[in-house]
């Protein structure tokens, strides 16, 4: 086999590919194709991979019975528990707090801030991490964070939007909620010391998302998520709430009236238990990147294994919309060491344009994520112009130089340091060159169903943030997702708040729900080979991810 030239971070023939996009950047850098029709939407979508065939099956036990999932997802809800009652001592209490958090993202560390605002000692609300207090998928959101507050715009604008993106299976009144704290949420930043983009003027930078029809992208350049959880970690820790890290839940806890009462924590360092009894919990563990649906890479950092859903269906939760799942349209495809990472909605927004190997801009950049990515996908494997890697990925142009050609040099070092830096460790130049993208693992958009205050149908459980369900519907829109976390964060931090001070008598613990799972999964004739909570992903011995897609 021939060694491969490499000529700034590409190989000569993708170099080739590149010389053609460059030749016809000039004559589109004036004109996107137009933005679909419902008929149009319809038809691409059925190439999505939510409903390609082979990926789903029908959950077999619980309060979700019938419904259809990702077999990933249902192979954790069809699993064993990680423990035995015998070897958990309910009766060694070692933190009893009015507030236990699980999870410390932007939704976990936000509803900790807000239930001590409401009067709940710091030394009574315990937040614990499977990982660091951080290490979330809210430190990597990239884009922004919507909130209507123009002249222009309205919360109804914003809810309208919302449901159509979400292709109207969200709930309504938890979208209201999600669009009308949304200034307010903006103000709260600001007090707290977040840098978020400004005009010369003053007034807030905003920009372009997929599906919306105004501009109300809030944004700190591309490290939004990591700018808005520095500030509210920040507040967390000068108020001194306690935190425990390297403490994952594998099993909520419930009281003698089927109240939620805490959770079993587990040491990842050193094997350890710790049980902890609360008066109200709050779930806030993330989404479920790490489970690589149907083969794909993800964008999600390493502890996205989609715990949360697992704890509470057991303990008697419903689900909704788990059975579908947003692939952002844009994870680098080359080169192999970036695989699946993000490439953030706003390249698009500021004029980024998606381009075939014959130079050709063939979808609108501002679809809804699931209609771009599907349209994508139809360029790659139905229409047959996209680019191959040398590792057999396939992929299309993102033309990141336009950016600079309509907005004017050093726009995107100023707006992508982030992107510009991912880049240049392999030898490219977004200035210069575009790069190659296909869909790439992203969200959960469905969850554990919760209403306007961040309730469950289990008494005691709140949740907040991705391991939530019913905010997004089918799909989510830029920047909706760190506004959930923080709008829904603060809602269920105020409502355990004063759900806690309800709680007068405390009852014995018991883990009687997880006895009763088991005993639904014996029925149901599922043998114990598969545990859950997961926690970690394994890739010791599994084939290389981008060596997908055979779905297509």
């Amino acid at each position: 086999m021939s060694e491969i030239k490499f000529i700034g971070g590409y190989p000569e023939y993708m170099r080739k590919l590149i010389n053609i996009v460059n030749r016809t950047r000039i004559k589109r850098k004036n004109y996107d194709p137009p933005a679909m029709s419902k008929e149009e939407r319809k038809e691409v979508l059925n190439l999505h991979p939510d409903y390609a065939h082979g990926g789903k099956r029908k959950i077999s036990i619980g309060q979700n019975k019938g419904d259809m999932g990702p077999n990933e997802v249902v192979d954790l809800l069809e699993a064993y528990p990680l423990i035995e009652e015998r070897e958990i001592d309910l009766s060694q209490i070692d933190y009893d707090v009015d507030i236990l958090i699980i999870g410390g993202g932007l939704a976990g560390t936000t509803a900790a801030i807000w239930a001590n605002d409401q009067g709940v000692p710091s030394d009574k609300i315990l937040l614990t991490n499977k990982l660091r207090h951080g290490d979330s998928n809210s430190m990597m959101a990239e884009g922004g964070t919507q909130a209507a507050d123009r002249p222009n715009d309205s919360p109804l604008i914003h809810f309208l939007d919302a449901m159509g993106g979400g292709h109207f299976a969200n709930k309504p009144d938890v979208v209201k909620g999600l669009v009308e704290d949304a200034p307010l949420i903006m103000h709260w930043l600001l007090e707290l010391g977040a840098i978020i983009d400004r005009e010369e003027n003053g007034d807030f930078t905003e920009k372009w998302g997929g599906g919306t029809c105004r501009k109300r992208m809030h944004a700190c350049r591309d490290y939004t998520g990591l700018e808005e959880l520095r500030v509210i970690r920040d507040e967390f820790r000068n108020r001194k709430i306690f935190c425990l890290e390297y403490y994952p839940a594998i099993e909520l806890l419930i009281d003698g009236e089927g109240r939620a009462a805490g959770a079993v924590l587990w040491n990842c360092e050193t094997g350890d238990y710790k049980i902890v009894r609360a008066k109200a919990t709050i779930l806030a563990t993330g989404g479920f990147g790490r489970l690589h649906i149907r083969g794909f890479p993800t964008t999600n950092h390493y502890g996205a294994t989609c715990d949360g859903v697992v704890l509470a269906y057991r303990a008697g939760a419903k689900l909704r919309d788990v059975d579908t799942v947003q692939y952002h349209p844009t994870g680098s495809a080359y080169p192999q060491q970036i695989i699946g990472l993000l490439l953030t909605e706003k390249l698009r927004s500021m004029g980024a344009q998606p381009v075939n190997k014959d130079g050709e801009a063939f979808v609108f950049p501002l679809e809804p994520r699931d209609v771009e990515a599907s349209a994508f996908i139809r360029e790659c494997y139905v229409r047959e112009k996209g680019v191959t890697t040398p590792t057999g990925m396939r992929g299309i142009w993102l033309d990141t130089p336009l950016i600079e050609i309509k907005n004017g040099e050093g726009t995107i070092d100023n707006a992508f340091p982030g992107m510009r830096r991912m880049f240049n460790r392999v030898d490219i130049d977004i200035r210069k060159d575009p790069v190659l993208v296909f869909p790439t693992l992203h969200y959960q958009n469905g969850g554990v169903e919760t209403d306007p205050e961040g309730k469950t149908d289990v008494q005691g459980l709140f949740v907040a943030g991705e391991v939530s369900g019913g905010v997004h519907g089918k799909n989510r829109l830029m920047g909706n997702s760190t506004l959930d976390c923080m709008v829904y964060g603060r809602r269920s931090g105020i409502y355990a708040a004063k759900y806690a001070k309800t709680v007068k008598g405390r009852g014995k613990l018991s883990l009687e729900h997880m006895k009763k799972y088991v005993n639904m999964l014996k029925k149901a004739g599922i043998k114990p080979e598969r545990r859950a909570p997961i926690l970690l992903p394994e890739y010791r011995g599994k084939a290389i991810l981008a060596r997908m897609i055979d779905i297509f």
